[in-house]
């Protein structure tokens, strides 16, 4: 804490991903949503080619070329790492490096080198307490296919899926699609393993349309995911909580595309929010029955987001994914579903900085018993 008996959090966003841009506007609406009477915040922004900034503004970075070079200038590099200080370095040209202490940190970084795993890692070699989800949590629910068989193993209905190399697609893309066409029925969705906010995803309705949607997909991960289309509602539900997690009551998404991509998401912003989705209480307590089972399924902690579809058919549940740093943009389903279930958008921060102190007390005390 500060001499102010403030907590100071670093709120790390942007990010060398796809989702860069979203998470900029994440961080803006969490910044503004931390107390200032408590908590004392450090922005630390990613740039795209993967520099820290320190005091570095999202609005800045989401600017023109002149407001990002003053961007450059005004903010200072640095280093995270070393756990014998918990914080960072700030890299200064004419002077000394500074370390700056950290006491938790909100990482807002969705997609690849944020969300994956691999920030978390880092922060774990710091040894600095951080909101949400672990190491290997992260790495399995940005990994869809690899989520979903640990899903099927749990016993949570998941639909047929099929993983393929994007080195198999380029040097055998004949034998792909014969394979492709015989497990699965147009439409179908095509998806990079490794991504989020719906970046890379398509949705084929003939042959011309997957091989176009596979070489998408292939631009953004070398595993590519193919999923049998449901004609189901979109629903989603948040979880909030490390071992004891809670679910939030159900949403429903109604795409103004033909299905929720990231148009849909983040740019129009006229896709239809249901909340709390229309269900029987029964069908509501089944879902949240799953969302949950579904984060203990990955070792989930502080947050994460469920998306299932609700077959109009035959009113079978199937889930989807897991997102394990959603949304937190003003209009995002994760904020928005704990404030239809009485957690208010300032408290549901504060809850998750606790949560993430909880997490590290926790694995302080196995390490105890080891050193």
């Amino acid at each position: 804490m500060t001499s102010t008996g403030k907590i100071q959090v670093g709120v790390i966003f942007g990010g060398r991903s796809g989702e860069h841009e979203v998470s900029l506007i994440s961080a803006q609406s969490i910044m503004k949503a931390l107390d200032a009477d408590k908590f004392e915040v450090i922005p630390i922004g990613i740039t795209k080619q993967g520099s820290w900034l320190v005091g570095a503004d999202p609005k800045l970075m989401l600017a023109g070329p002149e407001e990002k070079a003053r961007l450059t200038m005004n903010s200072r590099q640095a280093i995270v790492g070393d756990p014998t200080h918990k914080g960072m370095v700030l890299l200064n040209s004419n002077e000394s490096p500074e370390k700056v202490k950290l006491d938790v940190v909100f990482p807002v970084v969705h997609g690849t080198y944020g969300e994956d795993g691999t920030l978390q890692g880092l922060l774990e070699l710091a040894d600095i307490p951080y909101v949400g989800c672990g190491v290997m949590a992260s790495s399995i629910g940005m990994d869809k296919t690899s989520a979903k068989r640990l899903f099927r193993d749990a016993g949570l209905p998941v639909g047929t899926f099929l993983e393929v190399l994007r080195k198999e697609w380029k040097t055998s893309p004949d034998e792909i699609i014969e394979k492709i066409e015989g497990i699965f029925s147009y439409p179908c969705f095509i998806k990079p393993v490794n991504s989020g906010s719906s970046v890379g995803v398509s949705k084929a309705h003939d042959r011309t349309e997957l091989i176009q949607a596979m070489d998408l997909a292939g631009k953004f991960d070398r595993k590519i995911l193919i999923e049998a289309f449901v004609d189901g509602r979109e629903l989603e539900v948040s979880v909030l909580g490390n071992d004891n997690p809670i679910a939030s009551v159900p949403g429903e998404v109604i795409p103004c595309h033909e299905f929720y991509d990231y148009n849909a998401k983040y740019i129009e912003n006229r896709s239809e929010l249901i909340i709390p989705a229309r269900l029987s209480p029964e069908k509501m307590k089944e879902i949240q029955g799953y969302a949950v089972n579904a984060f203990r399924a990955i070792d989930g902690a502080g947050m994460a987001r469920v998306d299932f579809f609700l077959e109009k058919k035959t009113d079978k549940i199937y889930i989807n994914e897991l997102n394990t740093i959603p949304g937190f943009t003003s209009i995002s389903m994760y904020p928005k579903l704990w404030e239809a279930s009485g957690i208010s958008y300032p408290d549901l921060v504060n809850r998750l900085v606790e949560l993430a102190f909880e997490r590290h007390f926790e694995k302080q005390e196995s390490l105890k018993s080891v050193v």
